[in-house]
């Protein structure tokens, strides 16, 4: 799967760990998301186009790089995608954002939209799908439905754990989309719960499990 990038860096790793223990408190647990978020972003960027600009520094004329069309727009699939927006912010604080909501049917696990905004104009930006967690993969498939329809050239997945028949379900829908992964764990339960995983991200986010 040459378009799923698990980053192993020891931070990202480090703080995955702590994300996974029970014992780790709503307000750890959020900001180890923001965190990981940051440094999976950092990796996501890498290949971004750069050019030469001209600048003055304190001591004289210089010439320095910048990123190409650093005006990306971040998507959070709505509810548990808010805990990822500020380490997006971190790296990019101008960036503009939108929203999907959906919520996973528990008979069918067949995911339900009960809302979608998003910024105009976004055709030709780098948009980045924040989704802590890809279980059956059928949320984040059907957000990156919507934001092709969009007309969303570019998009890639940050996602702090993925199960591996979710990424498999999004590659067949989606195959020329880049997902950005902490952790690829073991399976999927009968639940359709990530095994080992981290429980469930919006309740740990927001205090409500």
């Amino acid at each position: 799967m040459e378009q799923v990038f698990v980053v192993n860096h020891p931070l990202v790793q480090h703080k995955l760990t702590q994300c996974r223990r029970v014992e780790t408190e709503t307000w750890q647990f959020r900001g180890l998301v923001e965190e990981i978020t940051a440094l999976l972003l950092y990796e996501a960027v890498r290949d971004l186009k750069m050019v030469d600009t001209d600048l003055i520094t304190p001591v004289g004329k210089g010439r320095g790089k910048i990123i190409d069309r650093a005006e990306p727009v971040f998507v959070a699939v709505l509810r548990a995608g808010l805990g990822m927006v500020p380490g997006a912010l971190r790296l990019f604080p101008y960036a503009r954002f939108g929203h999907i909501g959906l919520y996973r049917d528990h008979d069918t696990l067949v995911p339900v939209e009960y809302y979608c905004n998003l910024p105009p104009n976004i055709e030709s930006v780098d948009c980045f799908l924040l989704e802590p967690m890809l279980a059956t993969g059928g949320s984040a498939s059907h957000a990156l439905t919507l934001l092709r329809n969009a007309g969303v050239n570019n998009v890639r997945i940050l996602s702090l754990i993925a199960a591996p028949e979710g990424v498999k379900a999004i590659l067949k829908e989606h195959p020329d989309v880049k997902i950005y992964l902490a952790s690829i764990d073991k399976k999927l339960n009968a639940k359709a719960y990530i095994v080992p995983g981290l429980g469930d991200a919006g309740d740990r986010l927001f205090g409500t499990d």
